[in-house]
């Protein structure tokens, strides 16, 4: 690989950008394609399907073989509300490969002994977000029902342009929502991207059982997510 190429890959992995690989076989010369660069049209299938997968594919282009290596970030989800769905979150999310963050000011559900093994943080989200933004690549719910903590991280997942907002709560309490991000300000094609109720619809009752409706919809995000931005066509 040439230097130029493993610079552009480690700059990428620095800036939680994905970056793509392309690799002639018949004559060895590799070419990197950052997240919003342009690739040529012919290969806009081929890298799409890697960037969603975040697998490595062959493809024969133009009688051109290629080798295309994709290099994702990790995916992170941050959850907000350290409940009883959060627990159960906690315990499937590192299984399916996601970094996990819970983010809480309250204290008295924010505690070590109810979370062990994840990241805890007991601070409001507007001062833990400011610190560490969110990205493309993380994945946001909103568990609190407490318009005070969950508002704030939802419109920064918004214009972050994380691939995945979901906020628990009926449909009632989602207009009630949606009412108050307008109010911010929120566009409204950004608030339409809001999962809520959040989770897919697999008559979950217990809050594991709506723990796994939340990932199995974050995952289903992650592999079907846009790609604008990322060169090429979605």
């Amino acid at each position: 690989m040439k230097l130029e190429t493993l610079q552009a890959l480690n700059a990428a992995r620095a800036a939680r950008r994905a970056a793509v690989i392309v690799t002639d076989l018949q004559t060895g010369r590799a070419e990197a394609f950052v997240e919003g660069d342009h690739f040529p049209d012919e290969w806009s299938a081929v890298i799409s399907g890697a960037l969603r997968s975040g697998r490595p594919a062959l493809a024969t282009i133009d009688e051109r073989s290629l080798f295309i290596n994709v290099h994702l970030p990790p995916p992170r989800l941050v959850v907000i509300g350290a409940v009883h769905i959060s627990q159960a979150l906690s315990q499937f999310a590192p299984v399916a490969g996601f970094d996990m963050t819970i983010i809480d000011p309250r204290t008295a559900f924010a505690t070590s002994e109810r979370f062990r093994g994840v990241e805890l943080i007991a601070e409001w989200p507007d001062d833990v977000l400011a610190g560490r933004p969110l990205d493309r690549y993380t994945a946001l719910a909103a568990l609190t029902h407490d318009p005070k903590i969950d508002d704030y991280p939802i419109r920064a997942a918004l214009e972050a342009g994380c691939f995945y907002v979901g906020a628990l709560g009926s449909r009632k309490t989602h207009a009630s929502r949606t009412e108050r991000l307008e109010g911010a300000g929120v566009e409204k094609e950004a608030i339409e991207r809001i999962k809520a109720p959040i989770g897919l619809d697999i008559g979950a009752a217990s809050p594991a059982e709506i723990a796994v409706a939340i990932l199995a919809e974050i995952i289903a995000a992650l592999r079907n997510r846009d790609l604008d931005g990322q060169g090429g066509a979605p």
